[in-house]
C-alpha cells in the first residue's frame, strides 16, 4: 500500500534535546540527592504529560514540593522549557515542509503542557504540517495505539499509509504493532533515505 502520510516526532527529531544538565544543576543548587527531583515530581510530570493538570497548577507543585522562592521558579522554569525545546533541526524541519507538497504531513508528540504554544513561537510547528498532535492535549501518548489510530484519522489516511519518525524504539515498536510505517531516527541522512525508500516503494 502506497505512503500517503509521514508523520514527525518533535523531541530529538524536529529538535534537537540534550541533557543540558539543569536537573542536576538544581539538585546541586538545592542541596538534594541525585534522582530526587524526579522523585519528587514523577505524578506532575506524567500529570502534564497528558493534559490532566494545568501549566499553572505544575509550577505550584514545584513551589511547594522543591521548596522554592519566586526567583528560583522563574529561573527553574526558564532551565525547564530551554532544555525542552532544545534547537530546531533546521535539515529536518525543511525536509518537512518539502514532504507537504505532495503528502499528508503530520506531527505526534509526547509533549507538556504550555508546549505548543512555545513551539510554535520558538519553531512554528503549526504551519510547517496538516496536522499537529499533542500528548497532552490529547490525554494519550505513545506507544498507546489509540495516538497512532488518532493522528492516521486526523490525516484522512489509513495507518498502512502512514510513516512515523521517532528516536525512541518503544514508539517505533508501537507505531509497527498499530499499523504504520516507522522509521527509528538516528541521524538526517539515515532518516531521510529511509523515508524516501518507503515513499518510492
Amino acid at each position: 500500500m502506497a505512503i500517503k502520510a509521514v508523520v514527525f516526532d518533535i523531541g530529538g527529531v524536529l529538535e534537537y534535546t540534550p541533557d543540558l544538565g539543569s536537573e542536576r544543576h538544581w539538585e546541586a543548587e538545592l542541596g538534594l540527592p541525585a534522582g530526587e527531583i524526579s522523585t519528587r515530581m514523577r505524578d506532575v510530570w506524567l500529570a502534564g504529560s497528558v493534559g490532566t493538570l494545568p501549566e499553572s497548577e505544575v509550577y505550584k507543585a514545584l513551589t511547594a514540593r522543591l521548596g522554592l522562592d519566586d526567583r528560583q521558579l522563574a529561573a527553574y522554569v526558564d532551565d525547564l522549557w530551554r532544555e525542552y525545546l532544545g534547537t530546531p533541526n533546521t535539515e529536518l524541519i525543511e525536509y518537512a515542509r518539502a514532504l507537504r507538497t505532495r503528502y499528508r504531513t503530520g506531527i505526534l508528540s509526547n509533549s507538556f503542557v504550555g508546549a505548543r504554544e512555545r513551539e510554535q513561537a520558538a519553531y512554528g510547528f503549526e504551519d510547517l504540517v496538516d496536522e499537529l498532535v499533542y500528548s497532552h492535549e490529547v490525554g494519550l501518548s505513545k506507544p498507546d495505539p489509540r495516538v497512532y489510530e488518532l493522528v492516521c484519522s486526523r490525516l484522512s489516511v489509513l495507518p498502512a499509509e502512514s510513516v512515523l519518525l521517532d528516536d525512541s524504539q518503544v514508539c517505533v515498536d508501537g507505531a509497527r504493532e498499530a499499523g504504520l510505517r516507522a522509521v527509528l531516527y538516528r541521524d538526517n541522512d539515515s532518516a531521510r533515505a529511509q523515508i524516501d525508500a518507503l515513499l518510492a516503494a
